[in-house]
């Protein structure tokens, strides 16, 4: 069977192709040909939910009404993959490495982000391993998890989870930092309060002007940057090493890198990038 002839909605390249670049122009993830069926079949749902009957109508509307569209069109094409403890090694450095060299330099508390936080399996991770690392150290931390999708920061901040999402926390962890639900709960699990409170969740668009106010120790922003243009990447590149303090770090996806793209980091390996200065 034809798939454009089985579509609910008539839906073109020309159609795909403006729709991207209205994605672009807010997100600057860039969007190969091979999404037009992603985007149709996520897209389709908003048709429906507005009561849109085309996709030229569903763009003149997304184009006019922005203010209230434009979340929900982001949110419905962003991707999310994310585990907890997923390259555990950066963890281990943070445990390791950073927050012993906090201590030794009078850095009190220990500043965190999460860049592109998901879900929320990365800053939790984050989290687990401060909490039990700080404390060895009687450091203080703080930590702030910023996405630009509205819908996954919504259950970052629950920190409700499917009990097979767990499999990469230790049985140690999951009984310190969460508590299993029972009845129509059962099959779930709950980052306890305590872990959940220490954490400021925020919407926030890396490819827009920011400011998050003081500078990090460690920056996490992993498997996010791929997805930009060379000349996007260069000035996120440039603002995290703004918001990052002298000698601190930037912790990549493992096939990310900066070659060619900023002289303001050396490599430490594993992805893991200090500032320069």
């Amino acid at each position: 069977m034809n798939t454009a002839n089985a579509r609910e909605f008539p839906f073109s390249f020309q159609h795909f192709d403006r729709l991207r670049k209205i994605s672009i122009s807010h997100t600057g993830i860039l969007v190969p040909d091979s999404k037009q069926e992603m985007f149709y079949a996520r897209l389709a749902k908003r048709l429906r939910h507005l009561k849109i009957a085309d996709f030229d109508s569903y763009i003149r509307y997304l184009e006019s009404h922005w203010d209230e569209e434009g979340t929900d069109f982001i949110n419905a094409l962003t991707t999310n993959l994310t585990a907890f403890f997923r390259e555990n090694h950066h963890f281990e450095f943070l445990a390791s490495q950073v927050v012993p060299a906090c201590r030794q330099a009078g850095v009190n508390p220990v500043r965190v982000w999460s860049a592109g936080c998901s879900t929320g399996e990365e800053p939790y991770s984050i989290a687990m391993t401060l909490s039990e690392a700080c404390a060895q150290h009687r450091l203080d931390w703080e930590l702030t998890a910023t996405d630009l999708d509205t819908d996954v920061l919504s259950k970052a901040s629950r920190g409700v989870y499917r009990l097979e999402r767990l499999d990469g926390v230790s049985m140690e962890r999951k009984k310190r930092f969460f508590q299993k639900g029972t009845g129509k709960k059962q099959g779930y699990a709950r980052a306890r309060a305590s872990l959940r409170e220490t954490m400021n969740f925020r919407q926030l668009n890396l490819v827009k002007p920011f400011s998050l106010g003081g500078t990090f120790d460690v920056i996490f922003c992993r498997n996010v940057v791929i997805y930009f243009d060379r000349d996007t990447k260069s000035v996120l590149v440039n603002q995290f090493a703004e918001h990052l303090k002298p000698e601190g770090y930037l912790v990549m996806g493992h096939s990310e890198s900066l070659h060619g793209i900023s002289d303001r980091f050396r490599s430490l390996g594993q992805t893991i990038y200090q500032r320069i200065g």
